[in-house]
């Protein structure tokens, strides 16, 4: 890629949603960028914000009537990860979803994020690690008919290659219940799902790469 190109991976990166290699040419492409350090500077609350705003809310307000001026703060990320998407077929689907919520997000700095937000069902468990590191852990159990679903909110985890979230039965067995690559800031808000149920969990373990357990919350 030339430096053209690699610019315009800065909102794919904002968004921890680069491959390795391309994370490699973008981070050395920062080094040397001074336009692409202020950007980013300038933009590294969104992922704050994308926490807030529902996705299907967030791609709604991605239609914004003629006569509304949109802060250019909006448009440059949904260019770059336009283009981005445009460039990797096989994830239009995903990128498309990331290019409506930095939209809606950038857009409630310039109005309001208010009526955008929604309260979310109270969880039937809530969990909480944190290491004298500085990393921070939450999960919140949801109990469905189907098994459980699992919130996950971390801060200061490892910013590199991918995390994974392993459920615990009281019997031994283990599942998986989502997976993720670990983004730069080292911040993450994902939902898993296991088959196993709420009152049959013993323990939630969030691990590396290499399987090892960065973080263990041990169930009642």
């Amino acid at each position: 890629m030339n430096a053209s190109e690699v610019h315009q991976l800065l909102g794919a990166y904002l968004l921890g949603g680069l491959d390795p290699v391309d994370l490699k040419s973008f981070e050395d492409h920062l080094r040397e960028c001074a336009q692409c350090r202020e950007e980013l500077s300038r933009l590294e609350k969104v992922p704050v914000l994308l926490d807030a705003v529902p996705v299907p809310d967030a791609v709604a307000l991605t239609a914004v009537p003629s006569g509304v001026a949109v802060p250019p703060a909006a448009a440059v990320p949904v260019t770059l990860l336009a283009k981005l998407a445009s460039r990797r077929r096989q994830v239009r689907r995903r990128w498309a979803a990331l290019a409506g919520a930095v939209a809606a997000a950038c857009l409630a700095v310039g109005l309001s994020v208010s009526p955008l937000l929604s309260r979310a069902p109270q969880p039937d468990a809530s969990y909480s690690v944190q290491s004298s590191g500085g990393l921070q852990f939450s999960i919140d159990l949801a109990r469905k008919t189907w098994g459980t679903e699992l919130a996950v909110n971390g801060s200061s985890l490892p910013s590199d290659g991918t995390l994974s979230l392993w459920v615990r039965d009281r019997a031994g067995g283990e599942d998986r219940a989502c997976a993720w690559t670990a983004t730069p800031s080292g911040r993450v808000k994902v939902t898993g799902a296991t088959p196993i149920q709420l009152g049959s969990i013993s323990s939630v373990e969030l691990r590396d790469g290499t399987q090892h357990a960065v973080a263990v919350i041990t169930v009642p």
